[in-house]
């Protein structure tokens, strides 16, 4: 039998000493970023070590970092996969501006564009539960304020980075590999834009800058994963309702992107993360996969990470069987099999149930076992760590 890998989608719960550290620390001179100190960097890297080791345990093969070196100024933190970005990018500053306002027009068929947050269509159709403090969704809370892209951006996280992976690294046993996660052109480029004359060319310019952060992890050996809910979120988040034709040709500037920003490196240490938006809510207006899945397969990656556990999905294992004739010959499928969206811990039979589907269709051994999304600040920590044991054990069970 074929030993089945597992990994998880990045966040992990922080500890109590990381939390109140990161909410210790203190903002720089633009509002958003936050200082630090060699005592604090000290407390990351014995966080990261530890928190390798804890997967390790669980029977998590390719672990992560938990996205512990990623900025969070809340004591539960839901935003680091993206906030993170705007301490590493200059050209960016507070301003009246929030995400998606005043975004100019792409000349895309439909002139399709994002709205506002709030204009989404699920938080609309769900106003009143989403509104309940006892209905058990909710929006999430972000780890700093959004600045507006105001100047040239360039990439000024050299030393962050080279942390980031200094640490995981360090974490790692001989003949592990290890991923970081880094957001992607499109999920970036959601800030408000007050400078470039085109949502393009912004996209363009978070495409150079990032570019640099890619670079780095892969030729630290470890493996990028690229966070983009913006393929499959930016559906809900555009009003009215566009065609599917129009959206896809939205998107395709999004893929493009992503394959401009990891030319060059090597395929098989990149990973995509699809999602649908991790906050806990309905997600009745999700795209359905079946709309998307022929231009996502375009990003030239290794690896595509996506939800498959959660009850709005996890019916779509189908539709990667359906179009078997889609999948890159090359291409690992990292779904996720167990859910940041509900307290429930899967059973290891379940789990293994839904990894076989899997190996079902590209075969055991291009098939890597995880989580839907991140776990750090959607559930509490004593269940994501049950989620993951019941990762690891039901792998250990698959028949495959």
């Amino acid at each position: 039998m074929t030993r089945i890998e597992t990994t998880t989608a990045g966040s992990l719960p922080r500890t109590e000493a990381l939390i109140a550290a990161n909410a210790a620390r203190s903002f720089e001179d633009d509002g958003f970023t936050l200082q630090s100190t060699p005592e604090y960097e000290a407390l990351v890297a014995e966080a990261v070590r530890d928190v390798v080791d804890r997967q390790r345990e669980a029977g998590i093969t390719q672990p992560g970092d938990g996205e512990f070196g990623k900025a969070m100024s809340n004591a539960v933190d839901y935003g680091a996969w993206w906030t993170y970005s705007f301490q590493r990018n200059a050209g960016l500053s507070l301003t009246d501006a929030t995400p998606f306002d005043e975004q100019p027009v792409l000349s895309t068929p439909g002139n399709v564009r994002l709205t506002t947050m709030p204009d989404r269509r699920d938080w609309t159709t769900f106003a009143e539960a989403y509104q309940d403090p006892t209905s058990g969704i909710g929006f999430g809370k972000n780890a700093t304020q959004f600045p507006a892209t105001t100047g040239p951006i360039s990439y000024v996280g050299q030393d962050a980075i080279a942390a980031d992976a200094r640490n995981l690294s360090a974490a790692l046993h001989e003949g592990e590999r290890g991923f970081l996660t880094a957001i992607a052109p499109g999920s970036a480029a959601r800030i408000a834009n007050e400078y470039y004359a085109s949502e393009q060319e912004h996209i363009d310019a978070w495409v150079a800058s990032l570019r640099e952060e890619y670079r780095a992890v892969t030729d630290a050996g470890l493996i990028v994963q690229l966070d983009d809910p913006s393929l499959a979120e930016n559906w809900d988040q555009i009003n009215p309702e566009p065609s599917v034709e129009d959206y896809l040709a939205f998107t395709q500037i999004r893929i493009d992107a992503i394959n401009e920003a990891i030319k060059g490196l090597p395929k098989e240490q990149v990973r995509l993360h699809l999602c649908w938006g991790s906050w806990h809510g309905p997600h009745t207006t999700d795209i359905e996969l079946k709309h998307i899945l022929k231009t996502v397969l375009g990003a030239n990656v290794g690896q595509i990470s996506f939800e498959a556990a959660n009850v709005r999905h996890e019916h779509e294992w189908a539709v990667w069987e359906e179009h078997q004739d889609l999948i890159p010959d090359d291409l690992i499928l990292v779904p996720g099999i167990v859910s940041h969206s509900t307290n429930l811990v899967e059973h290891p039979d379940l789990v293994a149930e839904r990894i076989e589907r899997f190996a079902r269709v590209v075969g055991p051994e291009r098939v890597i076992a995880s989580t839907d999304c991140g776990l750090g600040g959607r559930i509490h920590p004593q269940i994501a760590w049950a989620k993951l044991e019941a990762l690891g054990e039901g792998a250990r069970r698959a028949r495959v």
